[in-house]
């Protein structure tokens, strides 16, 4: 039997003690039938019926509702009932703000077409990623929506009701995963619902996270921020969600931030669990210069894995990769230079992903190779090395020899080097270590790489 999460956000959840994680049933209010509207000068019922209501044919309606007849014109101030359920919703538009990766859109049964940045899609279009595909959606309250990798969403209903003003957006997620950063609601009616083929997540201002497996038929939310009310499916699959205008409390079930939820293939909707601690990077400050963009994280408490995405931007909006790995540590390849940002988050047992952190990273990449050799008939070695530096940037060196690994007391210490050669006479017999230090400084900014610690024996 499937099941529905439905989610709705309103501060006054928070007044419950932040001690009480599981919410207890309550009863479910009943949304508001109407709403008012109070009449200017000039208004007619006629006019009334073709500016808010869905059919301008209404204003019989509107007569029999609020005991007036059809007049032509009608005093200003008189307050009358609208039925909520007829009123007239103008479609709006939401556009691409951010796409990397294999992503594509389709509208309707029309083929589908690459998406774009700056693409406007609305009520009826499909979207779908593909690996390392990416695309996130600003609505025109300033919301986000972000399709993750191997996903599918389409966009169900789009609308905004023309004499409220309030918003009413439905997206349908098939597959894969959705991150919504919805703005805090700013009129009773607001409605923003992601709706999976086993739950509906909707929200009245939060962040979150709604993932469905097809292969498992089940569904996962996180709530990162605000708080969420979780219902389930009705008889019938009559959606028993709260409409819009019904708050927070009259939810069946409240999740708070930093807890997630999990419902299974039978539709049992999980009772809200506490989502894992962020995990922490072993060497957050480190410039990404190698060959390969990688990452180290402290292992963190009951992980079965961890999950890994860089961004071109703090907020991961414009994500470009996202990995899942089971030990602490992910390599992306090669990346082009740049300042990125990286979300990292630990996995549970039950699948759910953990509280994220976010860390800026520099990628700069700086190839140093190096080389020693002595030379014929003496004691003398030879020391070479070459660096794949930044165009119109200088490169300066400094050459260390010691006898110790550690380099901790070297017998050789020269700065300020620019070439790349370096001849050390007279050596004893022994065993040596060395390494070059490339040092760049670029836009106030002060970078070095150091080359692998090397050795080498003189006999005697």
């Amino acid at each position: 039997m499937a099941g529905l999460i439905a989610m709705n956000w309103c501060g006054a959840a928070l007044a419950e003690p932040p001690a009480s994680r599981v919410f207890k049933p309550r009863v479910k209010a009943t949304a508001p039938a109407y709403v008012s509207y109070t009449t200017r000068e000039g208004d007619s019922l006629y006019d009334i019926a073709s500016r808010y209501p869905s059919d301008p044919a209404d204003w019989a309606l509107l007569s029999r509702l609020n005991h007036v007849s059809a007049p032509r014109r009608m005093p200003a101030g008189i307050v009358l009932r609208l039925p909520a359920g007829k009123l007239r919703q103008d479609p709006e538009a939401a556009r691409v703000v951010a796409t990397s990766g294999p992503a594509e859109h389709a509208f309707g049964k029309n083929p589908y077409v690459p998406v774009t940045a700056s693409t406007t899609l609305v009520e009826g279009d499909h979207i779908r990623t593909g690996p390392n595909g990416f695309v996130t959606l600003e609505l025109p309250d300033g919301s986000y929506v972000t399709v993750a990798q191997d996903g599918e969403l389409d966009i169900g209903k789009l609308r905004r009701t023309t004499l409220t003003g309030a918003g009413d957006s439905i997206f349908e997620l098939r597959r894969g995963e959705v991150e919504s950063q919805v703005t805090h609601a700013t009129k009773r009616d607001d409605r923003f619902q992601i709706r999976s083929p086993s739950v509906v997540a909707g929200v009245r201002g939060t962040r979150f996270k709604v993932t469905y497996s097809g292969a498992a038929q089940t569904t996962a939310v996180a709530v990162l921020d605000g708080a969420v009310g979780v219902d389930p499916l009705g008889s019938r699959g009559r959606d028993t969600a709260p409409l819009p205008g019904v708050p927070l409390q009259a939810s069946r079930q409240l999740v708070e931030a930093s807890f997630g939820s999990v419902t299974r293939s039978d539709g049992a909707i999980g009772d809200p669990v506490e989502l894992l601690a962020a995990p922490a990077l072993s060497k957050p400050a480190r410039v990404q210069d190698g060959k390969t963009v990688a990452f180290d994280l402290v292992p963190a408490e009951h992980a079965v894995g961890y999950r890994v995405q860089i961004s071109r931007d703090a907020d991961q909006l414009d994500l470009i990769r996202d990995q899942r790995v089971a030990a602490p540590h992910a390599d992306f390849g090669d990346l082009p230079d740049g300042t990125y940002f990286v979300r990292i988050a630990a996995t549970a047992a039950n699948g759910l992903d953990g509280l994220p952190q976010v860390y800026a990273f520099e990628r700069r990449q700086l190839g140093l190779e190096a080389s020693a050799a002595p030379r014929a008939g003496g004691r003398d070695y030879e020391f070479r090395w070459f660096v794949s530096s930044r165009p119109n940037v200088e490169t300066r060196f400094r050459f260390v020899l010691a006898t110790d690994a550690d380099l901790g007391h070297p017998i050789v210490d020269s700065t300020d080097l620019s070439a790349g050669q370096l001849v050390v006479s007279d050596l004893p017999a022994g065993v040596y270590y060395w390494t070059i230090v490339a040092e760049q400084f670029e836009n106030g900014r002060f970078y070095e790489k150091n080359s692998a610690v090397r050795s080498f024996q003189l006999a005697r």
